[in-house]
């Protein structure tokens, strides 16, 4: 996924290596350093499938989100929710897609105040093309089996929740049980498009 030539040894392990001598036990650093290489590794992958079609991840993420949802639009504010975005920066990603005609905002039905984001057929082809290349290349993500995908998501989401970027959900199984009805209940796209009760 790179396109250097690999180095004859892994740098953090020869860094976990002196670190266990001079300062102390390495295993944390050594944990966080290779996630966020690993980041790095995902993100460059994932940007280079994205970028012919005029997509970053982060603008890809909202056109995935916006078509989940049942009538393919959602209030900005729960947009900023779900994609766990500071408001300025939402306004950004919605900005730049209506510029390029993927999305288009639209009035609220029942408040004025409010504004949605409403997916355009012009965004779902985008979408689709985009899915399709950012899946052709599995997000950058190689080396894992099937079952070690699944470990490594539940141990991430381990972390996550200590850090209290989410809630447990003891219907579902707390970190380990995200599938189906459930997981549209956490995501929000079981309801988060009724505008009616989104205020």
């Amino acid at each position: 996924m790179t396109s250097r030539e690999p180095l004859p040894f892994d740098p953090i392990l020869r860094a976990a290596a002196l670190w266990d001598e001079r300062i102390g036990p390495s295993r944390t650093m050594a944990a966080v350093t290779s996630v966020m290489r690993v980041q790095q590794i995902l993100l460059s992958a994932v940007d280079g499938a994205l970028r012919p079609h005029g997509l970053t991840f982060a603008r890809y993420e909202a056109l995935v989100l916006l078509s989940f949802s049942r009538l393919g639009r959602l209030p900005m504010r729960v947009m900023g929710e779900r994609l766990q975005l500071h408001p300025t920066s939402v306004t950004n990603i919605v900005d730049r897609l209506q510029a390029d005609a993927l999305v288009r905002r639209v009035p609220h039905p029942t408040d004025r105040r409010a504004t949605l984001v409403e997916i355009t057929d012009g965004g779902r082809a985008v979408l689709e093309d985009a899915t399709k290349a950012v899946t052709d290349v599995d997000f950058g993500l190689s080396g894992l089996t099937p079952d070690e995908e699944t470990q490594l998501t539940t141990l991430l989401s381990q972390v996550r929740l200590a850090a209290g970027d989410f809630a447990a959900d003891p219907v579902a199984g707390g970190v380990a049980g995200l599938h189906g009805d459930h997981a549209a209940r956490l995501l929000g796209t079981d309801h988060a498009d009724d505008v009616t009760v989104d205020h």
